[in-house]
């Protein structure tokens, strides 16, 4: 694998009038055209435990991919719905994206990425999501 270099990365997610932001750390790096960035969520509820998240970026597609306690895949490509899926102890679905915008400033896997998208849980509109990542080396160490 590439030189993987620390990262912080600052996601912020809205729906519906509610926003969340998380800060994390994690690796990040680029391959050709292509940005890789790699992190941890922490779990939510009685079992704690972490989700690993890669995010991967290649000219105007976007894929994220979580495994863990969690296992899900999105894609993303402007005017598109993609297929995706997710899993979890408790529930499994078929899900969508139809994106509505994604934008990316990088220089190399450091930068900015923003999309909005329309999320479809079979086939029907679950809600409209405005997320963006901001991604920068990590010198803290």
């Amino acid at each position: 694998m590439p030189d993987q270099i620390r990262a912080k990365i600052v996601i912020t997610s809205r729906q519906d009038g509610d926003e969340t932001v998380q800060e994390l750390t994690g690796e990040v790096f680029a391959r050709g055209d292509t940005a890789y960035i790699r992190y941890e969520e922490p779990e939510r509820g009685p079992k704690g435990g972490t989700t690993r998240t890669m995010v991967k970026i290649s000219g105007g597609t976007l894929k994220i991919m979580r495994h863990g306690e969690v296992e899900s895949e999105q894609n993303f490509q402007v005017g598109r719905k993609l297929p995706g899926f997710y899993r979890s102890p408790f529930t499994t679905f078929n899900l969508s994206t139809h994106t509505r915008s994604l934008e990316s400033r990088l220089d190399g896997a450091f930068g900015h990425i923003a999309w909005e998208y329309d999320l479809y849980v079979y086939d029907e509109l679950s809600g409209h999501f405005a997320i963006s990542l901001h991604i920068q080396e990590d010198i803290s160490r």
